[in-house]
């Protein structure tokens, strides 16, 4: 798993959803109370297995010789009451994080975001950073949603998924998709999507689209 979180911090960088050591990426462990978060504060050329950080679900230091990330509670929150999630990913990427500045959620206008989202992705409430109110925010918004995304009001984004890969595509997503809203909201008013289309094109894409094992 260290390798694995390592590794997708890259892809952060990759698809300019980060700047300096802003963002990160955790993965729940599988079969343990246990996650892998990156360190607070060190730049993503500096980020190697060796040094993430383990913490347990009440966000405290298991393994690891620095501090784990600042945004480490609000992870642990979001492992803690979703036990189906099990990686998170959080950035600050520019488009996403200008609807977040805005508070407004983005419409489902687009059959991508039908795809990866089934609707519009939500706003959660504004939170400050350092105790697990911004998990607290995540949860109660994500719950009973079909997005992995939500944006956190003034902040940015967040993005769980059923392992840390599915969590930095949701992210990719994201900004993907909110940069193109923007784009056709400054053209003019952008047709949504009917309910019944949004649940087909979801169903398909999270059920047929793409290569399936042979039964």
């Amino acid at each position: 798993m260290k390798s694995t979180i390592a590794r997708l911090h890259g892809e952060l960088v990759r698809y300019g959803l980060v700047v300096w050591t802003a963002g990160n990426v955790s993965g729940r462990v599988p079969g343990e109370d246990l996650f892998v978060i990156k360190p607070s504060g060190v730049s993503y050329d500096d980020l190697t297995p060796d040094n993430m950080v383990l913490c347990d679900l009440d966000g405290n230091l298991v393994e690891g010789a620095h501090a784990p990330s600042s945004d480490t509670a609000a992870h642990a929150y979001v492992y803690r009451n979703m036990p189906e999630v099990g990686g998170v990913v959080h950035t600050h990427s520019t488009y996403a994080s200008a609807w977040a500045a805005r508070g407004e959620p983005i419409p489902c206008v687009l059959t991508a975001m039908a795809d990866e989202f089934g609707g519009e992705i939500p706003v959660g409430p504004f939170a400050l950073i350092g105790d697990d109110s911004i998990g607290q925010g995540i949860v109660a918004t994500l719950e009973g949603h079909r997005s992995p995304a939500v944006l956190m009001q003034n902040h940015g984004v967040f993005t769980i998924g059923k392992d840390p890969e599915a969590a930095v595509k949701a992210a990719v997503m994201c900004e993907d998709v909110a940069r193109t809203v923007h784009v056709s909201k400054q053209l003019g008013t952008p047709l949504p999507i009917g309910p019944a289309h949004i649940d087909r094109l979801y169903d398909r894409y999270q059920n047929v689209y793409g290569q399936r094992s042979p039964r």
